[in-house]
């Protein structure tokens, strides 16, 4: 017996007396059994937010139709939405460059069945991992990026994420600012991690900076990629403390330990489809 599919639809819009309730009717009106309903409404902006998700009754070659019908209802509402089929699962391309500890942490959670979705491949601009990511039984790629070479890099990198479908593009520590053009064109989310010193210490060597600085917090930030350089939205945050008694080789120790946790969070909220950006915010529905 086939199991039934299970969706997921994110939706936003003005906010409107018996929005919850005219979901809930059209679910159960064509069968469906809703197993979690969430919601939020921005009090400023007066905005709602849901995240639903249910068993779906469709039939068997039926459920990409219930996907757009939930679409156009939504839309009559007002609402925009995104309606997934979790039993689709999102493949996943990771960038990297010399900096392996974010890449094996997301290769390993995976491998141990930990993400909703598939690392298809890697991509990076030097050779370095490559046997580690042959390791992971991962396709490896390098394209070179040189100022000269960036747009034909860009370009070729563009290429691959279409040759295997990406549905999402990670930046494990990968260490070359993305075009304007490349993320526009892009046509797929891309988080990126980076540590929280943005922008007080920014540039070369952060964590020596906050040494000499004395700082008692180091973080890390994994957010979505925009054309404004490390501005797009936050999907999840955390911090660690630290004293006089830390050297740079701890902050460094520990924003590894941070940048690993953070961006494995942001990955897994966005595969189980709970993250919905608008503006330059998000709202998880954790």
């Amino acid at each position: 017996m086939s199991t039934p599919p299970t969706l997921v639809a994110l939706l936003h819009g003005p906010d409107q007396p018996g929005l919850v309730a005219k979901v809930a009717g059209w679910i159960f009106a064509r069968g469906g059994n809703i197993l979690h309903a969430d919601q939020h409404r921005d009090m400023e902006a007066g905005v709602f937010f849901q995240r639903v998700e249910w068993i779906s009754a469709a039939p068997a070659g039926q459920v990409e139709r219930e996907r757009a019908e939930f679409s156009a209802f939504a839309a009559s509402l007002g609402m925009q939405a995104r309606v997934s089929d979790t039993s689709q699962r999102l493949r996943v391309v990771v960038m990297v460059s010399k900096a392996d500890h974010c890449f094996h942490d997301l290769a390993l959670r995976w491998r141990a069945g930990e993400f909703a979705g598939e690392l298809v491949a890697a991509v990076s601009n030097h050779p370095d991992m490559a046997g580690v990511a042959q390791g992971y039984g991962l396709p490896y790629h390098v394209v070179p990026v040189t100022a000269e070479t960036k747009a034909a890099a860009e370009a070729k990198q563009l290429a691959l994420f279409n040759e295997y479908r990406a549905d999402l593009v990670i930046l494990a520590r990968y260490m070359q600012v993305l075009s304007a053009g490349f993320l526009d064109s892009i046509g797929r989310p891309v988080i990126n991690i980076h540590h929280s010193f943005l922008p007080a210490f920014a540039g070369g060597r952060p964590y020596h900076q906050a040494h000499a600085r004395g700082v008692k917090l180091i973080g890390a930030t994994a957010h979505y990629a925009t054309r404004d350089l490390d501005e797009g939205p936050i999907i999840h945050q955390d911090v660690g403390r630290v004293t006089h008694r830390h050297g740079v080789e701890d902050l460094i120790r520990m924003g590894r330990d941070l940048e690993k946790r953070v961006l494995a969070q942001a990955v897994r909220w966005h595969l189980d489809h709970r993250v919905l950006a608008y503006g330059n915010k998000t709202v998880v529905f954790d």
